[in-house]
């Protein structure tokens, strides 16, 4: 099952590299998390990143991508926030933004990283 991380704020193209850099260096993630590039422009030289490609499965990291992706919006200053789509463009979405997840305490930390890690979580038998 893939997931799709797309961001929101100034600067998208670094802000997904940025996130793909701390993702890819969880063992549990390694190999799992790929740029997906947006059609290139008429009149451009390349393609900017678009999308964060998360593939999930039976292996997990489902948790490690939650926790991840708490501490890296924790870092950020501004307007960032980071779309969560399960599936395809019609499964179930998340959004979060830095300053929601800045103003969370300790317990609400841990609900969130349940609450995003189900949505990632991908061994729902249904699926």
């Amino acid at each position: 099952m893939s997931v799709f991380v797309a961001i929101s704020g100034d600067g998208v193209a670094d802000l997904l590299r940025d996130l793909h850099s701390w993702m890819s260096e969880e063992p549990d993630l390694r190999g799992r998390v790929r740029i997906r590039e947006a059609a290139i422009p008429a009149g451009a030289l390349g393609a900017a990143p678009d999308v964060l490609q998360l593939i999930l499965g039976a292996g997990g990291g489902a948790a490690t991508a939650a926790g991840v992706l708490i501490a890296w919006l924790s870092n950020r200053s501004g307007e960032v926030g980071v779309k969560l789509t399960r599936g395809g463009e019609d499964g179930e979405t998340l959004e979060v933004t830095a300053k929601g997840v800045k103003g969370l305490d300790q317990a609400q930390v841990r609900e969130l990283a349940t609450f995003i890690t189900q949505l990632l979580d991908t061994t729902d038998p249904d699926e």
